[in-house]
Parts: structure tokens; C-alpha cells; sequence
């Protein structure tokens, strides 16, 4: 293999390259980046077995042919070289980097090792704008579990209806719900559970591209999303997604229209007295207002009122501070929507005048 290229192209397709790259791995194939070099292109692909990446890009190819290269030494050196043409050829069991004033050279792993991110693509399952998508993963993502023991909490329920998709994230404490409506959708209805490391890392992806397609492989049990140039490739989690819908509330007593931006700094003034209390905060409903609170004995305690509109009771309940900030924090909107029945029932966000959206908090239990 022999190929020109400019140190720019390639920094900046190594860094969301690296993102599959696990410094913990035992297996030293899966610390290597492959690098294919095919036409008038090469084709960068990295996985630690759980998620991979793969993208191409534009280069004067001199010999076609591929190796792999220990990624993070290797990246490290095409983020240190200036904007300049540059050489990757392989020699014997070496790649051999040449620009204007240095050269080097790493031991690679022969490519026939590195392991095949995936047999086919699949069905096609939507072709959607890649902004409505990175927008809506975005309120839904963080409420997903880090607790693999529960395999079906770690990841995104993704549910194809008729009219889009409705996208679900839950922990057991908190839980987000999501409606896209999209006519670019293929296929038959179904529901899938992709990993919300999958989620996080589309977030990542380049806005360079209006569409992102998102195909689904039965056969190898893999989710596939493509922009551009660049494939994000996920295991399917195989497991039953609990049933959500029985513990959204079908009423309210309190219904609470507030600004989220005065919110959201009421909670993190607060949340700086609640660190030493478990993390509670407190939020009394009153007519004109929402009042945040918390109270530590070893440090004091604080108080917040923020603007509101109340319709129906008065009220007050207790939340972890870390979901509030969270759920406040990953919504863009103004005007947001709190609704409750009592201290010991679940709390729900929405957005003001959009049905699209929800967010479910379990309370917590205060002694007075």
C-alpha cells in the first residue's frame, strides 16, 4: 500500500475513528486502526466489538492494499503534523508515515486479523433528517441505564409506527419519551433496542450531511447508521423492554407552566447545598411560582423562587438533584410543563404546547 494525503483530511477522520478504540481491550488487533486503500480512496475502520466505525476518504492512491496500526501512537502523530501532504506506505510488517520533515514507522497487525464489522447492511429502516434526529436522541438519551446487568435499561427502545418513531430511555428512576414524526421512513412497524452508547456516539457524528440512514440486519443481529462517507455499526440488544406505558400518569392535581432556563440555575444553586443531603432538592408548587430548595445540616440550606403559573393545587415533592439538572439541561425549550398528584408519585416534564415530549422523575421520600 502507498497512498498520498493531506495531514488535515486524515485528523479529522481519526478523531471520531478513535472513538471504537478501547484502551482496555486484551486483544491487541482491536487496539489497531485498519486502513484500506482502494481507487481513488481509503477506508478507515476501528471496533472494540460492541460498537464500529468505518469511514472513507479522498486520496491519491499510489498501491492499493491494507494493514492495521496501533491507533492512539498513530493518531497522536497525524495530530502533530502540519497541514501538508503526506505518504502511508507499508514495508514488510511496517507502515512508514513521510511528510516534509520527519518520518516514522509502526508495527502493524496483518488486516486479514481485524474483525469484519458486519456481513451486509440490511433493510433499510428510515432515511430521516439527521438534525431532527440528533435533536430528539438528545432528550431521550441520558436517561438510559449504565448498568449493563439490566441489558434492555442500557439501551433506547426504538419503536417504527406509521407515522415516525417514538424513542424511549429509562433507568428505573427516570424515564424519556420522544415522538419523531419523519415520512421518510421504509419497511414494516417494528421495535428494536439499540445500545445508548450507539445513541451517544450519532450524537458525535458531523452535521455535514442533511439525511442519515439507519438500516437494521436481522440476520446478524446489528443496527447500522450511515452519513455520508461514515458508518456507526451496533449490536442489537436482545431482551424484552419493560412496559413503560402502565406508569405514565393519566391525570395531574398540579399543573405548572415555568421558564427552564430560571429552573434550571434555581436547581444548580441549590444542588450546590444539596451534595452532602443524598442529592435531594425540593419544589413547592405554589400559585405565582415554583420555590427550590434544599437543606443540609452540616452546611446550611438554600432557597430559590422562580417565576410560574400554577392551575389546580398547590403542592411540593422531592427529586434527586442530578435528573433535574439533566432533564433541564437536554431540553430546548423556553417554556416547560411540571405536573404532579402528590409528594409520592411520579413527577412529569413536558414541553409547553408539544405533545412530543415526556419525562417521568420517581420522587423521593423527605422526613419533615
Amino acid at each position: 500500500m502507498k497512498v498520498n494525503i493531506l495531514a488535515e483530511n486524515l485528523q479529522k477522520k481519526l478523531s471520531f475513528v478513535n472513538h471504537a478504540i478501547s484502551i482496555r481491550n486484551d486483544l491487541p488487533i482491536l487496539l489497531n486502526i485498519l486502513i484500506e486503500a482502494e481507487g481513488n480512496k481509503i477506508k478507515l475502520s476501528s471496533t472494540d466489538l460492541e460498537i464500529g466505525i468505518q469511514t472513507t476518504l479522498p486520496a491519491d492512491v499510489l498501491e492499493e492494499g491494507g494493514t492495521t496500526v496501533p491507533a492512539r501512537p498513530f493518531t497522536e502523530l497525524i495530530n502533530s503534523l502540519p497541514n501538508e501532504a503526506i505518504t502511508l506506505e507499508t514495508e514488510d510488517r511496517l507502515l512508514k508515515v513521510t511528510s516534509k520533515k520527519t518520518k516514522s514507522s509502526f508495527q502493524t497487525i496483518p488486516k486479514e486479523d481485524f474483525p469484519k464489522l458486519f456481513e451486509e447492511k440490511g433493510e433499510l429502516l428510515a432515511d430521516i433528517p439527521f438534525l431532527s434526529l440528533k435533536r430528539d436522541c438528545s432528550m431521550v438519551v441520558f436517561s438510559a441505564s449504565t448498568d449493563t446487568t439490566r441489558p434492555a435499561l442500557s439501551g433506547i427502545l426504538m419503536r417504527k409506527e406509521e407515522s415516525g418513531f417514538i424513542f424511549v430511555a429509562t433507568d428505573g428512576y427516570r424515564l424519556s419519551l420522544k415522538h419523531l414524526t419523519s415520512n421518510g421512513l421504509k419497511g414494516e412497524d417494528q421495535s428494536i433496542i439499540v445500545p445508548a452508547r450507539v445513541f451517544r456516539e450519532v450524537l458525535s457524528m458531523k452535521e455535514d450531511a442533511e439525511n442519515i440512514q439507519i438500516y437494521v440486519s436481522k440476520g446478524s443481529n446489528q443496527v447500522i447508521f450511515e452519513q455520508n462517507d461514515t458508518l456507526l455499526v451496533g449490536r442489537l440488544i436482545e431482551a424484552e423492554y419493560p412496559n413503560y406505558q402502565r406508569i405514565i400518569p393519566s391525570d395531574h392535581a398540579s399543573h405548572v407552566v415555568f421558564d427552564r432556563e430560571e429552573l434550571l440555575r434555581a436547581v444548580k444553586i441549590c444542588s450546590i447545598f444539596a451534595r452532602e443531603a443524598a442529592n435531594i432538592i425540593k419544589l413547592s408548587l405554589r400559585k405565582t411560582s415554583i420555590i427550590v430548595s434544599s437543606h443540609t445540616p452540616s452546611v446550611g440550606e438554600n432557597m430559590v423562587e422562580t417565576d410560574a403559573q400554577l392551575t389546580g393545587e398547590e403542592n411540593e415533592i422531592a427529586f434527586n438533584a442530578r435528573y433535574l439538572l439533566d432533564v433541564l439541561s437536554n431540553v430546548p425549550a423556553s417554556e416547560m410543563v411540571f405536573e404532579m398528584t402528590g409528594p409520592l408519585n411520579p413527577g412529569v416534564f413536558k414541553i409547553k404546547d408539544d405533545e412530543s415530549f415526556l419525562h417521568l422523575i420517581m420522587p423521593i421520600r423527605v422526613q419533615e
